[in-house]
């Protein structure tokens, strides 16, 4: 016997520890279903974003990758030059250097109704949505980080928040299979 509990004192301890446990899953799980706040929400205030005429012209950025956990695994860098297409879209070529690896993702985004923005990349399977309202941004997209291999895709939750200055934070959420495995902060700014 544990402690010289008795066998109704062991039985009303496992009760106890059963019902803590019971009390902190709800806990978790009620936690994890908190409503974020919206695009609209967020985006209270301040300057209108439209992210194809923030990204008309050269745009350079700086960053961090973080892993899950929050700890930094490598820095983000983008120059990027966008060019009209129409009288609501953006072709834009980013180069982009993650990690010390280079690579150059080729961006259309147009317009598609009042605060709303569609895009393709050479590197993302099918088409990115996204909705802006005041000075926030958000988009969701698949990125193929081996193209043909499905595998390997990766999804993309985005968050472009415009500042005062002109200049634009970035937020991404990587999930691989619902499961968050990086996230990335960057710093945008327009060279003009």
């Amino acid at each position: 016997m544990a402690s010289g509990l008795g066998r109704y004192g062991v039985f009303r301890l496992a009760v106890v520890r059963l019902r803590m446990r019971g009390i902190l899953l709800i806990a978790v799980v009620l936690t994890g279903c908190s409503r974020g706040l919206t695009v609209p929400e967020v985006g209270q205030g301040g300057p209108d974003f439209d992210p194809v005429r923030f990204f008309s012209g050269h745009v350079r950025s700086w960053g961090v990758m973080e892993d899950r956990g929050g700890q930094p695994t490598g820095i983000v860098t983008t120059d990027c030059e966008g060019v009209a297409d129409g009288p609501d879209g953006l072709l834009m070529t980013q180069r982009l250097v993650v990690d010390g690896r280079p690579s150059v993702r080729v961006w259309r985004m147009r317009r598609v109704g009042a605060g709303r923005f569609e895009a393709t990349a050479n590197d993302m399977v099918g088409i990115a949505t996204g909705e802006a309202s005041g000075r926030a941004f958000q988009w969701h997209w698949t990125l193929a980080l081996s193209p043909g291999n499905w595998l390997e895709n990766v999804d993309m939750e985005q968050w472009w928040y415009l500042q005062d200055d002109g200049s634009m934070l970035n937020r991404t959420i990587i999930r691989k299979v619902g499961v968050v495995v990086a996230e990335v902060t960057e710093h945008f700014v327009p060279v003009r």
